[in-house]
């Protein structure tokens, strides 16, 4: 299986799984930007990934993007309306 690096060399398997990229980035990034890291520095790593992807991968990983993000609104919209909800 093909993998993907980091800027700090950790190695991410390219197995269409959106989120070992997300946790990875997390692990990586996120940690490093509540100790004072930044946006910049998530953008940096976010497309040093991408730089190693094919047009194929590009796609594959967009569309689950796309596909997790419309749940994710969706669940914030069903949230929303049902905190507006008469409480019986």
């Amino acid at each position: 299986m093909r993998s993907i690096k980091t800027t700090t060399g950790v190695d991410i398997p390219l197995d269409g799984d959106l989120l070992a990229i997300l946790e990875t980035l997390f692990h990586e990034v996120t940690a490093k930007v509540l100790a004072g890291g930044s946006y910049e520095e998530m953008n940096r790593e976010i497309n040093h990934l991408v730089s190693q992807l094919s047009n194929d991968e590009l796609r594959s990983y967009l569309v689950e993007s796309l596909f997790l993000n419309q749940v994710k609104y969706e669940n914030d919209r069903l949230e929303r309306y049902m905190k507006k909800l008469p409480k019986t």
